[in-house]
């Protein structure tokens, strides 16, 4: 019976520190590019977005 036994105090912390850790996870990936990465996509959706431009009809 003393299996069951829970400790709030330590299960509070632990739910915290894993919510911190995914919450970490996901800002390496968001934030987590190089300049060099940063300038390329940011060239390709340009690209992509004149392409689209020059591809208008006029009305």
């Amino acid at each position: 019976m003393s299996d069951n036994i829970i400790k709030f105090g330590k299960a509070k912390k632990s739910i915290a520190r894993k919510a911190k850790e995914e919450r970490a996870a996901e800002n390496r990936v968001k934030y987590g590019r190089t300049k060099s990465e940063k300038t390329r996509d940011k060239a390709v959706s340009d690209k992509k977005a004149r392409h689209l431009d020059q591809h208008k009809r006029d009305e």
